[in-house]
């Protein structure tokens, strides 16, 4: 033992000894080809919202002016099953020939069948086609193009014929009986402060007929978000796996008069 250092020369007793220090763990290897270094995956985060308001925005105007033109073609068909009405020309102007004439009413009843059944396929169709915008979306743009249709139906079906009704009124003698293209009695436009029209009447009857089918269609899908969503698989909610063995049957009991096994 050195007295300047007394604990240099002692023996370290067994299991004393210093631990090494650990050894660097071996870099992973890089596995893409050529390495480099790793890529870094941006979060796309959410869509952009004035994006997404302009591409629902669009969707709406796009539903509402195909609507509007189908207008047309229901005013065709509307101005072809409705029968006209039968006037006399006299001095005062053209008067109903017969003293109470059903072919106005019957003319308004066929409008009123025909947007309703105009109504009801276009929120069929609607939510058929455009299944990613099923919701407040769909059903704003279905009504709101089903208002839209009606004024064109209407003034569409009661021009065809009207230049002839015309030209009789104004050129026909005192007496001469003619016809009256068919128009609405029981609906019609008004202009709020001149400028905004508010239908009524029978014109409302494709956007009501379009309102109830969308509701009724979302309250009897079968999917939370109104749109398809993929079949769950029925192995996945199963207790038991497939793969689990079955546990030991348990021994069956000696049969009578067998002999025992010996005891230890």
């Amino acid at each position: 033992m050195n007295p300047d250092s007394p604990e240099s020369d002692r023996p370290t007793p067994p299991g004393d000894e210093p631990s090494a220090p650990p050894a660097p763990a071996d870099p992973v290897p890089d596995e893409r080809p050529g390495g480099g270094p790793p890529e870094v995956v941006a979060d796309p985060g959410p869509a952009d919202p004035p994006r997404a308001r302009a591409r629902t925005g669009a969707t709406v105007a796009g539903v509402v002016l195909a609507l509007a033109v189908l207008g047309a073609p229901l005013g065709l068909l509307w101005a072809a099953l409705a029968p006209d009405t039968p006037v006399l020309k006299t001095a005062e102007g053209a008067i109903y020939a017969e003293p109470q004439p059903e072919q106005p009413i019957a003319a308004d009843g066929w409008f009123s069948l025909l947007g309703l059944a105009f109504g009801v396929l276009a929120a069929l169709a609607l939510w058929f086609v455009l299944r990613r915008r099923r919701g407040p979306v769909g059903l704003v743009a279905v009504v709101l193009g089903a208002l839209a249709a009606a004024p064109v139906a209407w003034q569409v079906g009661r021009r065809i014929g009207l230049a002839t009704f015309d030209r009789l009124l104004d050129t026909a003698p005192a007496g001469q009986a003619f016809t009256k293209p068919a128009d609405l009695r029981a609906g019609g436009v008004d202009w709020l402060l001149g400028v905004l029209p508010v239908p009524h009447g029978n014109l409302l009857l494709p956007a009501f007929g379009a309102a109830i089918t969308y509701t009724l269609l979302a309250g009897w899908s079968r999917w939370p978000s109104l749109r398809p969503e993929p079949e769950p698989d029925p192995t996945a909610f199963s207790w038991v796996s497939a793969g689990t063995p079955a546990p030991p049957a348990a021994p069956e009991p000696p049969a009578p008069g067998a002999a025992e096994p010996p005891r230890g």
